[in-house]
């Protein structure tokens, strides 16, 4: 299997890499971003849109440049390098990600279009208070109101929430045409429509969101149940996040590599004692495990299969090597690395958030067990393989 990036791959990291440096080559640089509403900078936002970044995985025909995951996760990744903060798997890959899957060729044309111009930011509103990182929805119902929908009850937490121009909800179908999940476009000046913004402890945004009567637009025709299709859209969400944490652990092993080399302890740099650069190489490691993991993924996810199980192993593996990697970081570096003016810190605390959107490792892996009946098994003793069971 070839692992290698072709060149126009390789160009748009390069591309991608050097727009973010500029605008996060520190980490001063983002906690300024982050310290102002609404959390992320508006100007990069726009030039990424310049870029053709926004649209990078919707097709042509909607406004978009056409390409795929393998692409989606070079961006993820260098958002992750320097924690950018720009929600780009929040409204590109999730949000739009979804109109592209059910909208209609309108639908898409109208929401999807000023997405990847810059002009417009989507939410996806999925979790629901009390909800495990469950595709269906239930909190949230919606039920005919004349010719249209109204939307009533709450999600949390909807990340970039408060700043959305659109958001993509997930809502129960009521009344005679109870049929399960569908999924609707609220505009974000919608009546009955409150949302509550906050900062997380990532220096990101999300918000509590509350429908009461709020008129909706039914994406996609039908109101058939959705919630395969709300499956598969979360599991390449869930694949660009560990592409962004990837990004995230790569820098954090370097910086504290550079630590390592620079810091001096009873008059010799602390790479000279054996016991750290043991423990460091165990970080690297655990990095190569989870980007050859990730890139494996999004492979998968190019090729047309099985998604939805790649997302969950990259998510196990992305998850266990981010916590190493975290702790590591501010292990290594002393009393400096628990302090807010230190970037491992913040690296670790972005880890932390990726870890727990959309299912957490621990999650990842319960699903993983509850299919392993699905595969053949093999006695170790060199037996043919039997069906399972």
């Amino acid at each position: 299997m070839d692992f290698t990036f072709d060149n126009e791959q390789n160009d748009l990291r390069e591309a991608v890499r050097g727009l973010l440096e500029r605008a996060y080559g520190s980490v001063e640089q983002r906690r300024a971003a982050v310290a102002q509403e609404p959390g992320f900078d508006e100007k990069t936002w726009a030039r990424l849109a310049e870029m053709g970044v926004l649209g990078l995985p919707f097709a042509e025909e909607d406004g978009g440049m056409g390409a795929g995951p393998i692409e989606v996760a070079i961006v993820a990744e260098e958002i992750g390098r320097v924690l950018a903060p720009e929600p780009f798997v929040e409204a590109v890959v999730l949000a739009g990600g979804l109109v592209a899957a059910v909208g209609t060729a309108a639908q898409r044309a109208e929401v999807l279009g000023p997405l990847a111009e810059g002009g417009s930011v989507l939410a996806a509103a999925l979790a629901e208070p009390g909800s495990r990182w469950s595709a269906a929805a239930s909190a949230v119902t919606a039920a005919q109101a004349g010719d249209g929908w109204a939307l009533t009850g709450v999600k949390e937490p909807v990340l970039a929430g408060a700043r959305a121009d659109v958001l993509v909800v997930s809502a129960a179908i009521a009344g005679e045409t109870a049929g399960g999940t569908a999924l609707f476009v609220v505009r974000g000046d919608a009546e009955g429509l409150t949302r509550t913004g906050y900062r997380t402890h990532d220096g990101t945004r999300a918000a509590s969101v509350r429908f009461d009567g709020t008129p909706a637009e039914l994406l996609g025709e039908g109101t058939g149940d959705r919630t395969a299709e709300v499956e598969r859209v979360l599991a390449l969400a869930r694949i660009a996040y560990s592409a962004e944490a990837v990004g995230a652990m790569d820098t954090a092993l370097r910086t504290t590599a550079g630590y390592l080399k620079t810091r001096k302890q009873f008059g010799v740099t602390l790479n000279r004692f054996q016991a750290l650069t043991f423990r460091a190489a165990d970080m690297y490691v655990s990095l190569e495990l989870a980007r050859s993991t990730a890139l494996w993924a999004a492979m998968v996810a190019d090729a047309g299969g099985d998604v939805v199980a790649a997302a969950d192993r990259a998510r196990l593996q992305t998850s266990r090597a981010g916590r190493h990697i975290g702790k590591e970081a501010i292990q290594l570096h002393g009393g400096i690395g628990v302090t807010a003016e230190y970037s491992v810190g913040h690296y670790t605390s972005r880890l932390t958030a990726i870890d727990h959107v959309l299912g957490d490792g621990e999650w990842a892996l319960g699903r993983l067990a509850g299919r392993v009946t699905d595969h053949e098994t093999v006695d170790p003793l060199g037996a043919p393989y039997t069906a399972a069971g």
